[in-house]
């Protein structure tokens, strides 16, 4: 392939050390210390940790579920991931793919005795075409590494999770992660183009690539957001997009949630599509300005931030329309970004506004479900009145272009059960899917979420699901316990969950 400009960057590697398969043992598997020993011929020792001290960064992702590998594996090439893969499949032994394991669904957590393969050392931008605006990656390339990259070549990576400066690449592709400007570029499935992976026997596989057409069945967006249950992905095609002309982001402030909320529906209504829309109720405002001093209205009900792209003659008139329809749907404000060091800040504010919430309690429990947009204003009124039934403290700061709910739940794990917490987090779930909602916008299944499935799909639906994955899998080796209903491959997680929340008081 031609290409008009090719980078190649490596980044330096971090120095920390559904049912389960019938032959598959839910405690360490029998034969570990053999495997362990192929596993360290393969990886190095240094890349390879099995002693319990050893294993303990390794029991636990951005959520509160928690549970120990029995061993992890860091291959540093495609071919070492091939030789882990297959190494654990003669071994009749499970594997979990890893990324930096900021997920928040328990979507790396090992069951069934699994072993880690972590993607820590795959973190090469292999290049960057500007003339086709592609990049091909390793997986364990942090996502806002590809926006900086292509940046230098006048271009950018869209998908933009809040968590982009440490989660990977690989990550953002198991959970089709989106991010604010999911809104116009829509998420991770809208931007891989090919997918090296290797199948859980060991073999490498290519699906996609830079072709316009290609023939056959297209397996990528069935790969895109599966969670690690079909492979692990070892090398992905990106596609690039050409940086905006204009930018123009505005801050509108409403006396209450549910004026905040008509206002963004609105706004699609009237033929206008921001590349992101943000709402943000009153506790998050507080928040924000005593963490990052933003200068918001404290006495604001709710804000919405809202961005538009594109060139000067039409952010001019998108603009002139968004004040419009947000004045005329009850905006007591609207003030835009004056400057570009501005529009950073608001956007900082935006994306670390989850750990400044620990300002008021230790701990919290974040959602993902999604709602239709008409359906907005009834459902966070349910939402809040399920928070006050509980004597919950709530902050809503979400994705309200694309009705990516994520509501949080503040408590103090050291007074208040994790049992009542989440108690009260299925009945906000209920509450969106009732409403004709989704289960997650962009945090995945795992095992956070997998018993609720048959609230959205029915059996047959599972059944057919679950066809689709034994197709690629049909030994249940990869990552079982996660997105399927039922079975006893993470029976004993719950209780681990409780013993980390209250002898560590995490909050994510």
């Amino acid at each position: 392939m031609r290409t008009s400009r090719r980078l190649s960057v490596r980044l330096s590697a971090p120095s920390e050390r559904a049912r389960r398969p019938k032959h598959l043992s839910a405690a360490v598997p029998p034969r570990a210390s053999t495997l362990v020993r192929q596993l360290q011929e393969i990886c190095g020792d240094d890349n390879v940790f099995w002693r319990a001290e050893d294993l303990l960064v390794w029991e636990y992702d951005a959520g509160f579920d928690r549970h120990p590998p029995s061993a992890v594996a860091v291959p540093g090439s495609t071919a070492e991931v091939a030789a882990v893969v297959k190494a654990a499949h003669d071994a009749g032994t499970a594997i979990v793919p890893r990324g930096a394991g900021t997920g928040l669904s328990g979507g790396t957590i090992a069951c069934a005795g699994a072993i880690v393969v972590s993607t820590a050392r795959l973190r090469r931008i292999v290049a960057i075409d500007a003339a086709a605006r592609m990049a091909v990656v390793e997986p364990g390339v942090p996502n806002v590494a590809v926006s900086a990259a292509a940046r230098e070549v006048g271009l950018f990576f869209a998908p933009d999770p809040a968590s982009q400066r440490i989660s990977t690449i690989g990550g953002n592709v198991g959970t089709n992660a989106g991010g604010p400007h999911a809104l116009r570029y829509g998420s991770m499935v809208n931007h891989v183009l090919g997918i090296e992976m290797v199948l859980p026997n060991g073999e490498i596989a290519r699906f996609g690539g830079t072709a316009a057409d290609l023939p056959g069945y297209d397996c990528v967006p069935l790969i895109v957001g599966s969670e690690g249950t079909l492979g692990i992905i070892t090398k992905i095609w990106l596609r690039l997009l050409p940086l905006p002309e204009d930018i123009r982001t505005f801050v509108a402030i409403f006396p209450d949630i549910d004026r905040g909320a008509r206002a963004a529906s609105a706004i699609i209504a009237g033929g206008v599509v921001p590349a992101a829309m943000e709402m943000l109720d009153n506790v998050t405002i507080g928040t924000l300005n005593a963490a990052f001093d933003v200068h918001l209205p404290p006495d604001a009900g709710s804000l919405l931030l809202v961005e538009i792209e594109g060139l000067h003659e039409e952010t001019e008139d998108w603009a002139a329309s968004i004040e419009r329809l947000l004045r005329k749907n009850g905006a007591t404000d609207v003030r835009s970004a004056a400057s570009a060091a501005e529009r950073e800040l608001l956007w900082k504010a935006r994306k670390l506004g989850y750990a400044a919430l620990a300002r008021i309690k230790p701990n919290n429990y974040l959602h993902d479900a999604v709602v239709p947009r008409t359906r907005m204003p009834e459902v966070l009124k349910q939402v809040n009145a399920i928070a006050e039934r509980y004597g919950y403290v709530i902050a809503n700061m979400f994705h309200i272009g694309d009705g990516n709910l994520h509501p949080v739940l503040l408590f103090d794990a050291r007074t208040e059960p994790i049992d009542r917490v989440m108690e009260a987090s299925a009945e906000i779930l209920k509450v969106a899917i009732d409403a004709g909602g989704a289960l997650t916008g962009e945090h995945g299944i795992g095992l956070e979420k997998n018993h609720f499935m048959p609230w959205v799909f029915t059996a047959e639906d599972l059944d057919a699901m679950r066809r689709a994955r034994d197709s690629f899998d049909p030994d249940g080796t990869m990552n079982p316990g996660k997105i399927f209903p039922g079975g006893e491959a993470c029976a004993d997680i719950p209780t681990e969950r409780t013993k980390r929340v209250l002898a560590e008081g995490m909050w994510v």
